[in-house]
C-alpha cells in the first residue's frame, strides 16, 4: 500500500506537469502555425498583387481598345468596302479578347463576366451595323453607321465594364 501511495504521489504531479507542458507546447505550436500561415499569405500577396494590378490594367486597356471609336480609328481604310472593315473589326475584337483571356485568373468571376458580356454586345453591335449596309457600301459608310449606333447605346457596355473593374479594384484597398 505504501508503494501505491508513493506511486500516486509521484505520478499525479508528473501527470500534471506533463499535462501543463503538453498544453503550452500545443499552444505554442498553434501560434507558430498561425504566424507561418500569415507569412505565407503575406508572401503570396506580395507576388500576386502586382499580377492583379496588371490584370485590371490590361482588361481596362482591352475594353478601351475594342470600343468602336478606338477600333474604327485603328482599322479604318477608305479603300476597303464595308464588309471588309466589318470583318476586320470583328477579327480585331476577338484577337484583343483572346490575347487577354488569361487575365480572368486575377479578377472576380463577376468582373470577368462583365468583360465577356461587353465584348459579346460589341460584336453584336458590329454585326447589326453590318446588316444595315448595302452591298456597295464603303468603309466610311460602315464607320459612320457604327458611330451612329454607338451613340445610341448609353451607357456603352465597355464603359459599364470599365467602371465595374475600377470599383472592384479600388475595393481591394479599402
Amino acid at each position: 500500500m505504501e508503494y501505491l501511495f508513493y506511486a500516486v504521489l509521484v505520478l499525479v504531479p508528473s501527470a500534471l506537469v506533463f499535462g501543463v507542458a503538453y498544453f503550452f507546447i500545443q499552444k505554442l505550436t498553434q501560434d507558430k502555425q498561425l504566424i507561418y500561415a500569415a507569412e505565407i499569405r503575406k508572401e503570396r500577396q506580395r507576388h500576386i498583387l502586382p499580377l492583379k494590378v496588371e490584370a485590371y490594367q490590361r482588361l481596362i486597356l482591352l475594353l478601351e481598345r475594342i470600343h468602336p471609336n478606338s477600333m474604327v480609328m485603328r482599322v479604318h481604310n477608305p479603300a476597303k468596302n464595308a464588309t471588309l472593315i466589318q470583318n476586320e473589326i470583328l477579327e480585331q475584337i476577338r484577337e484583343e479578347f483572346e490575347h487577354n483571356i488569361a487575365q480572368q485568373m486575377f479578377v472576380s468571376p463577376q468582373a470577368w463576366e462583365m468583360v465577356k458580356r461587353s465584348k459579346d454586345e460589341l460584336l453584336q453591335l458590329v454585326h447589326i451595323t453590318g446588316k444595315f449596309m448595302e452591298p456597295h457600301s464603303t468603309a466610311l459608310d460602315f464607320s459612320a453607321k457604327l458611330f451612329e449606333n454607338t451613340a445610341q447605346v448609353n451607357p456603352f457596355p465597355t464603359e459599364i465594364a470599365i467602371q465595374y473593374l475600377k470599383e472592384e479594384f479600388q475595393a481591394m484597398f479599402k
